[in-house]
C-alpha cells in the first residue's frame, strides 16, 4: 500500500479530527464582543428587554430613554456632576438666569414678589456661541446652497435605513432652535406628555395647540390617514408669544404667573433644541417606513450621536466630532478629591469614544455578563442594579470573597425615587364611581387594599429589590418630605402600638371590604367574586414571576382575585393612554428636587388618558388640584410645607395608590470605569466617565481564562481511540485468510 493510502486510515482520521477540535477549542472563549473590543474606548452596557420607544425629546419621558437622550441632546441647563445638593449649571446656555417678574400692568416686581402679585415671569437666556449640531443629512446642502434632502420624491430613499447612509452636514445652534422645540409640544404627530403642564405656563401655548390642530388638519386633508408619510408640519410659520428669539443667541420665555420650578424644566430634554431641518428631513417620503424618525435617530449637539439603531437588539452611540469638549468639573463634595473624582479637572470631555447598549431579555445573562466583565455599567441609566450583588455578598461568604477579589464595590445610598401600586380612577370598579355612595364604597375598597399591601414584607421577601416603606409620595431628600417623622405616618395604613408605628391588621382591611360591599372578596348582592386586572409593564419572566405572585397573594388576603396582564413596556404605555388599565405597578424617578415633581403625578390636568400627561391614575380631585395650583408658585418654606401636608393627607384618604417603597440605590460599575458618581437626577454622565481599556482587557483575560481540563480529557479519549484503532488495524493486517496471525 502506498504512503498516501496509509495517511487516511481510520487512525489518521481520528488524529485529524482531534487536531481540528483542539484548534477550534483553543480559538474559542465566552466573549460576546468582537475581537479587539476589550481594548477599545467604547463603554458596554445593557438595555432591559427592548430599545427605547421615544428618543424624540418632545415625546421622551421614560427612564430607559435617557441612555440616549441625555447623551445626545443639550438643554439650556444641567446639574453639576459632583455637587450635592444638586446645583443647576449652564449647558447650552451661557448662564443660569433668574426670572424677571411683572404685574398685570407690566410693571417690574421685586425678585421675592409673592405669587399672587405676579402676572408674568420672563426668562431671558443667553445661548452659547459656536455650538455645532452633530453631522446629519438634514443639514446637507448642494453646490447651490440648497438643502439636498428636503424635497425628495417617493422612492428616492432607496434601500437606505439609516441617516448615516446619506451625505452629512451641520450648522450652528441658535436661539430659534429652542423656540422651535417649545412650539413642537403642541404637535399632533407624536405623544406629548408635558404639553398639559407647559400649556398652563408658556404664554399662548394652549391656544397655539388648538391652532396647530387646525393647521395640521388642513395639511393632511385628502391624504391617506393610514399613510406613514405625513406632510412637514413647519412650526416656523406660526409665532408663539411665550417663546421668541429677539436676538440670534438670546432665548426669551414668557410664563403665566410665577412658577419657580421652571428652572428645573430647563435642564430636561423637553427643552432641548430641535432644528427645524430635522423635522423637514424625516418628513420625506419613505423615511417613516424605514423607521427613520426622531424617535430612532435623534439630532443633537451633545457629546455623542446615534450611529446604529437595531430595534430591540442594539444601539450604538459614538463621539460627536462636532462637540466642543466641555471641561470636566474642578469642584465637588468633601471626599471627592480623595476618590479621584477631581483628577480630570478642566480636561475636555467626553473621555470615551462611545457607548454600545445591548438588549437583554432576562436578568440572569445580563448579570452574568457584568460579573464576567463584559458590561462596564450593567445598565447605564439605572442606579439600583448594585443592590442585587450586595445582597448576594451578604448571603454568601464565598460570593463576598469572589466579589472582593474582582474589586466589586457597590456603595449603598438613598436616592429620590419610588415604586408604588396605583389604581385607574376612571375605572368603574376601582375608581371614583358614578355617585357619592359609590365613591365612598370604592374609596374604602382602595383603602383596604393599601392596608393589605405589606411593603415591609416585600422588602424581606425580595431583599435584592428592597427599600424603605413609603408613607407619602415624597422620599427623603425632597424638600417637604416628612418621611421618618411622626407627622409623616399614614394613618390609613398604620397605627401606633407600644410607641411604634406598625401596619394595621388585616382585620381592619376586611372591615373596610364589608363596608365597600365586598365581604370576603365577593359582591354583597350577587355573591360574585371580585376580580381585578393587574397591569404590569414587563413580561412575567421567571425572575419577575415571584414578585407578581406576591402582589396576587396580597390581594388574596382580602379574597380579591387578581388577573395578571403583564406586557412589555410599549404595550403597557399604549394601554394606559387608552385608559384600559385597572391596577398597575409604576416607578417614578425625580426629574428635579422639588415636591411639585412628585405631586404632579396626581394633578388632574395631567391625566394620562385625557391629556397624555404623567397622571397615570387619572386622579382628578378639585381640592387637590387647587392646592397644587398654590404649591407651584411657592418657594420652599413653612407655608409650602402646610400645602404639601394637606395634599399628602388627601392622597392618603382617597387612596389612588398604595405608596409602596423608596428603593435603596447602588449602581453596578466596573473598577476600570472611573469618574462614576451615580445619581438619578444626573442623566448625562456619559461624557464624564473614563475607561481604562488596558485594565479592562487584562481583567477580562484573567476572569475568563479557558478551562482546559475538558479539552485535555477529550484529547486523551481521542488518543486512546486512535491507539485502539491502530492496534486493531495492525492486528488485521497480520492475519491471514484463516484468521491466523502471521509472525
Amino acid at each position: 500500500m502506498s504512503a498516501f493510502g496509509r495517511v487516511w486510515r481510520p487512525g489518521a482520521w481520528l488524529w485529524a479530527g482531534g487536531l481540528a477540535l483542539l484548534s477550534a477549542l483553543t480559538g474559542c472563549d465566552n466573549s460576546p464582543w468582537p475581537k479587539g473590543a476589550a481594548e477599545s474606548q467604547m463603554i458596554h452596557s445593557a438595555m432591559i428587554e427592548n430599545t427605547p420607544r421615544h428618543l424624540d425629546p418632545t415625546a421622551s419621558y421614560w427612564s430607559n430613554d435617557t441612555l440616549v437622550t441625555y447623551q445626545v441632546y443639550e438643554p439650556p441647563y444641567g446639574y453639576h456632576y459632583l455637587k450635592r445638593p444638586f446645583e443647576l449649571v449652564p449647558k447650552s446656555a451661557e448662564q443660569v438666569v433668574a426670572p424677571m417678574y411683572f404685574d398685570k400692568n407690566g410693571q417690574r416686581l421685586p425678585d421675592d414678589a409673592p405669587g399672587d402679585q405676579v402676572a408674568e415671569s420672563v426668562y431671558e437666556v443667553p445661548i452659547k456661541r459656536g455650538i455645532m449640531f452633530q453631522p446629519h443629512p438634514a443639514f446637507a446642502k448642494d453646490e447651490q446652497g440648497q438643502y439636498r434632502y428636503h424635497h425628495m420624491k417617493p422612492g428616492e430613499v432607496g434601500d437606505r435605513r439609516s441617516p448615516m447612509q446619506f451625505e452629512q452636514g451641520t450648522r450652528e445652534l441658535v436661539a430659534d432652535d429652542f423656540v422651535y422645540a417649545l412650539k413642537r409640544h403642541a404637535t399632533t404627530r407624536i405623544t406629548t406628555p408635558i404639553f398639559g403642564i407647559f400649556s398652563e405656563y408658556v404664554v399662548g401655548l394652549k391656544e397655539y395647540g388648538e391652532m396647530v390642530k387646525k393647521e395640521d388638519a388642513k395639511l393632511r386633508q385628502g391624504t391617506d390617514p393610514a399613510s406613514l408619510d405625513k406632510p412637514f408640519l413647519d412650526f416656523r410659520k406660526w409665532p408663539l408669544a411665550g417663546a421668541t428669539a429677539p436676538e440670534k443667541y438670546l432665548l426669551r420665555i414668557r410664563l403665566n404667573g410665577k412658577y419657580p420650578q421652571w428652572k428645573y424644566w430647563m435642564q430636561m430634554t423637553f427643552m432641548a433644541p430641535v432644528p427645524w431641518e430635522a423635522d423637514a428631513f424625516y418628513a420625506q417620503p419613505g423615511m417613516a417606513e424605514r423607521s427613520m424618525t426622531l424617535d430612532n435617530w435623534p439630532v443633537g449637539t451633545g457629546p455623542f450621536m446615534v450611529t446604529e439603531f437595531v430595534k430591540d437588539r442594539r444601539i450604538v452611540m459614538k463621539r460627536n466630532p462636532n462637540y466642543r469638549g466641555e471641561p470636566y468639573p474642578c469642584e465637588g463634595m468633601p471626599g471627592d478629591k480623595e476618590k479621584g473624582l477631581l483628577d480630570d479637572c478642566g480636561k475636555k470631555t467626553p473621555f470615551v469614544d462611545g457607548i454600545i447598549a445591548t438588549v437583554e431579555r432576562e436578568s440572569t445573562p445580563q448579570r452574568n455578563k457584568f460579573r464576567d466583565g463584559y458590561y462596564d455599567l450593567e445598565v447605564f441609566e439605572r442606579t439600583d442594579t448594585g443592590i442585587y450583588y450586595l445582597t448576594e455578598a451578604v448571603d454568601s461568604e464565598e460570593v463576598r470573597e469572589a466579589y472582593a477579589k474582582k474589586g466589586f464595590t457597590f456603595p449603598k445610598y438613598s436616592d429620590v425615587n419610588s415604586y408604588f401600586i396605583a389604581f385607574n380612577m376612571i375605572d368603574p370598579v376601582i375608581g371614583w364611581g358614578e355617585n357619592d355612595a359609590q365613591r365612598e364604597r370604592n374609596r374604602k375598597l382602595r383603602q383596604a387594599i393599601t392596608i393589605a399591601l405589606d411593603w415591609d414584607e416585600y422588602s424581606k421577601v425580595f431583599p435584592k429589590k428592597a427599600g424603605v416603606t413609603a408613607m407619602s409620595l415624597l422620599p427623603e431628600g425632597i424638600p417637604g418630605s416628612r418621611e421618618g417623622t411622626p407627622e409623616g405616618v399614614n394613618p390609613v395604613t398604620h397605627r401606633l402600638v407600644d410607641g411604634k408605628y406598625v401596619r394595621r391588621p388585616i382585620e381592619d382591611a376586611k372591615k373596610l371590604m364589608v363596608e365597600a360591599g365586598y365581604p370576603d372578596g365577593r359582591e354583597a348582592t350577587s355573591g360574585k367574586p371580585l376580580v381585578l386586572n393587574y397591569d404590569f409593564y414587563a413580561p412575567p419572566t421567571p425572575e419577575r414571576k415571584p414578585e407578581i405572585d406576591w402582589v396576587v397573594k396580597q390581594f388574596a388576603k382580602l379574597g380579591i382575585q387578581l388577573e395578571v396582564r403583564a406586557t412589555d413596556n410599549n404595550q403597557f404605555q399604549d394601554k394606559v393612554r387608552k385608559g384600559k388599565h385597572q391596577v398597575f405597578w409604576l416607578g417614578w424617578n425625580a426629574d428635579y428636587p422639588d415636591a411639585e415633581n412628585f405631586l404632579f403625578l396626581f394633578y388632574g390636568p395631567n391625566a394620562k388618558s385625557v391629556s397624555d400627561g404623567e397622571n397615570t391614575s387619572n386622579y382628578m380631585n378639585p381640592e387637590f388640584d387647587k392646592l397644587f395650583a398654590q404649591l407651584k408658585t411657592m418657594d420652599d418654606g413653612p407655608a409650602k410645607q402646610v400645602i404639601i401636608d394637606k395634599m399628602n393627607d388627601i392622597l392618603r384618604r382617597d387612596a389612588p395608590l398604595s405608596f409602596g417603597f423608596y428603593p435603596y440605590a447602588s449602581a453596578a460599575v466596573q473598577q476600570w470605569v472611573t469618574n462614576s458618581k451615580p445619581a438619578i437626577l444626573i442623566r448625562d454622565h456619559g461624557r464624564y466617565l473614563k475607561l481604562d481599556s488596558a485594565k479592562r482587557a487584562s481583567m477580562l483575560a484573567e476572569w475568563n481564562r479557558p478551562v482546559w481540563w475538558p479539552v485535555t480529557l477529550i484529547i486523551a479519549v481521542i488518543a486512546a481511540g486512535v491507539l485502539i484503532a491502530r492496534n486493531s488495524l495492525r492486528r488485521r493486517e497480520r492475519m491471514n485468510a484463516r484468521g491466523e496471525i502471521l509472525v
